[in-house]
């Protein structure tokens, strides 16, 4: 098919041209000593984007789904008790993950649209004072539904219970996006993927951990080998790593990293709601459709989820979209599959880019018989964002 395919999931991203031009380099001996000036580079460099001074960051070659295995295997026993919500596909995933390993998880459902339920959060805790709770999960954004978490709400529970457990939050697709706070929000361990709003390809897993998670190895009783901490603590203490890293996604995270801080990353956050907001202007103004998430406190700004009319199947607007558009979106997950259809607008993009995905997602619509009015989001997206200019952007 002729010219570019529209890539609109919410991860992988569009990988910017610098950092596909990092990576286009000769396989090279992965302990030569010109190693360790990258290795420390990318760790330090991971540190303000997660807006910590105290935690380690950890690179694996994974996904966020190893992250989170990591964090659970390094500092929790088989038989803990962990408290986790569970409100979209990969909350519940996690979820899955905890009972598979052994741990005791008590879940708190929340509808699908909503966040995690911080005040039951803290009625759990208070109730708790024998503190069998060793962890508290929260997803930050749920992807599935395009929901965004308070977590400085859930440490501020976990503060006024008085309680000493772990805090583990699923950062996939809100780092380097959506204002993320390590240290203020007290989070041990924070886990994200590459391929969202790092802007690379998928294969790193990263974690950064506390020094409090660090502490908690010790007792902790769950075998591990390829995701142990302290093996990687250690070879990354001399500019390496216990097995063979990639280098080229390495070299890769490093221009993406500088990449975000010749922007500023408090500018790549406006910049992300700036465009959320015109997506949803498109969605709610122009084309009288509703968004999964059920109030505004819960919006994300990396993907916004649309439910399609009763009686229109999401799933022929993706396949539509793509067949016919070369626009890639993505699909209702679980409970909402068919409901909707997702656009993600994360990582290297611009309001042109997002009109290209909104007018695509306009003609599909129309192909498979929802009723808008053609250019109707598009010119509500295009009204939002010529009255409301990201600060930082180009005047």
């Amino acid at each position: 098919m002729a010219g570019r395919n529209f890539l609109f999931v919410p991860g992988p991203t569009n990988v910017p041209e610098r950092v596909q031009q990092a990576m286009v380099v000769s396989m090279e001996d992965h302990r030569s000593p010109k190693v360790p000036e990258l290795t420390h580079a990318v760790i330090e460099g991971l540190k303000p984007v997660f807006k910590t001074t105290t935690a380690t960051p950890i690179i694996f070659p994974s996904t966020g789904t190893g992250g989170w295995e990591s964090a659970l295997t390094n500092t929790l026993s088989p038989g803990d008790k962990v408290l986790a919500s569970r409100f979209g596909q990969f909350s519940l995933l996690w979820i899955d993950m905890c009972e598979r390993l052994g741990l005791e998880v008590e879940v708190v459902d929340a509808e699908w649209g909503e966040g995690v339920p911080v005040e039951k959060y803290q009625e759990i805790l208070e109730a708790d004072t024998d503190h069998t709770i060793k962890a508290v999960l929260a997803t930050h954004n749920e992807t599935a539904t395009g929901v965004t978490s308070d977590i400085g709400g859930v440490r501020a529970a976990m503060d006024a219970a008085d309680h000493p457990a772990l805090l583990f939050v699923d950062a996939v697709s809100s780092i380097g996006s959506i204002d993320f706070r390590q240290d203020e929000w007290g989070v041990d361990i924070a886990v994200t993927g590459s391929q969202k709003g790092l802007m690379l390809p998928a294969g790193l897993g990263i974690v950064s951990v506390s020094e409090k998670a660090l502490a908690a190895r010790e007792g902790s009783k769950f075998p591990r080998c390829f995701f142990d901490y302290g093996d990687m603590i250690k070879a990354n203490g001399t500019g390496y790593f216990p097995y063979t890293p990639s280098l080229p996604m390495l070299y890769g995270l490093r221009e993406a990293l500088a990449i975000m801080e010749e922007e500023g990353l408090e500018n790549v956050f406006r910049r992300h709601h700036y465009l959320a907001s015109g997506v949803r202007a498109a969605v709610m103004e122009g084309w009288g459709l509703q968004i999964c998430a059920k109030a505004p406190k819960w919006y994300s700004d990396t993907v916004t989820a649309i439910m399609v009319p009763e009686g229109i199947d999401g799933a022929k607007v993706i396949d539509r979209a793509f067949r016919r558009y070369n626009l890639a979106l993505g699909a209702g997950l679980n409970k909402v599959a068919g409901k909707l259809f997702r656009i993600g607008h994360l990582g290297d993009l611009n309001e042109c880019m997002l009109l290209g995905a909104l007018g695509g997602a306009e003609m599909a619509m129309q192909d498979v018989g929802i009723q808008i009015t053609p250019g109707s989001g598009v010119a509500a997206a295009e009204s939002y964002w010529r009255a409301n200019e990201a600060e930082g952007a180009p005047a």
